[in-house]
């Protein structure tokens, strides 16, 4: 029987993935503890021989304003809301370089990832582009990738999966998605709790759903077979389960939430089909210590299956470049 994969991914944002949620004010601590919390997470998937997948936001790989001045596109979302641009009056605001503004700049962690090969470093968008609201296009959408391409070469690094920020997955993009050189992409769970939709049209009856759905199977186990390949498109690698970080209000609850992952995990691993886990490194820049055990709860029970059912991990890439294969493509 064919083996199950654990898939990680990582969507590595820094501030500038919360620039139109939270004010820096308030969130910009939690950013911050990106910096404590990197390093501590990667040495733990390699004491457990789990890879992941860390989709960089394009903006983070500049070291200085100038440089990123220098790297920016031409053509730039028009979102019909124009908060949503960091384009409108966000970039003129930031610092000079990574030590005096380290919520843009992420250069210094993009190099720490490179120290632990096993890794992958994805593709999260240029500027954290919203490929769902009102306003943008697809010739914009495309200067974006070419630009989070070229930001990304200057570090040997050609971008080979793709996360959409805030799960904004649009299906008109994936072609533009293969001809930028990219082979998968992290598709969203099957449950209608789960559909994509822009910022506009999401209501929280649906937020309220998925929270409860971190404790109770709402929408099953969402692990997945094995992709279907599709000719001149990326490879849907989708995500099974957002890992939810540590929380007063809910600790309580922990014990159901981890049953929740591991279960899942089981499931895949007994029928060969895929779990993809994700999070931000953001969700545990505060509470390390509480949000690292739980990982490390995780990661033991990944351990266990390997060695039991021969559950592997793998990269988004990796898991497009093995469903090609059997497809012979």
């Amino acid at each position: 029987m064919t083996t199950g994969a654990f898939v990680l991914s990582l969507d590595f944002e820094l501030y500038w993935g919360m620039r139109d949620r939270r004010t820096l004010d308030a969130y910009g601590p939690r950013i911050l503890g990106v910096r404590q919390a990197l390093p501590p997470m990667l040495a733990a998937f390699d004491a457990h021989g789990v890879k992941a997948t860390i989709a960089t936001v394009g903006l983070l790989f500049f070291r200085d304003k100038a440089s990123l001045r220098a790297g920016l596109p031409a053509l730039r979302p028009g979102y019909t809301n124009t908060m949503l641009s960091p384009y409108h009056g966000h970039i003129d605001g930031i610092g000079l370089d990574e030590q005096h503004d380290p919520y843009h700049f992420g250069a210094s962690l993009v190099r720490l990832i490179q120290q632990h090969p096993a890794h992958e470093i994805a593709g999260h968008t240029f500027s954290h582009y919203y490929c769902l609201e009102r306003g943008q296009t697809e010739a914009e959408f495309a200067a974006d990738l070419e630009a989070a391409q070229r930001a990304a070469a200057a570090y040997g690094i050609t971008l080979r999966s793709f996360v959409f920020p805030r799960n904004q997955y649009n299906e008109r993009y994936l072609a533009l998605c293969q001809a930028h050189g990219i082979r998968a992409y992290r598709g969203n769970e099957r449950s209608w709790l789960y559909n994509a939709r822009n910022r506009e049209d999401e209501s929280r009856f649906r937020r309220a759903l998925r929270l409860l759905d971190t404790w109770l199977p709402l929408s099953g186990h969402n692990t997945h077979a094995w992709p279907v390949v599709q000719d001149g498109l990326p490879v849907d690698v989708p995500s099974s389960r957002f890992l939810r970080p540590w929380s007063p209000r809910y600790a309580m609850l922990d014990g159901m939430k981890l049953r929740r992952i591991t279960r899942a995990m089981d499931h895949a691993a007994h029928r060969g089909e895929l779990f993809h886990l994700w999070w931000h490194p953001h969700n545990f820049g505060a509470d390390l210590e509480r949000n690292m055990a739980f990982l490390e709860r995780v990661l033991a029970h990944y351990t266990h299956l390997h060695r039991n059912t021969g559950l592997r991990s793998l990269t988004m890439t990796e898991v497009a470049e093995e469903a090609r294969s059997r497809h012979g493509r």
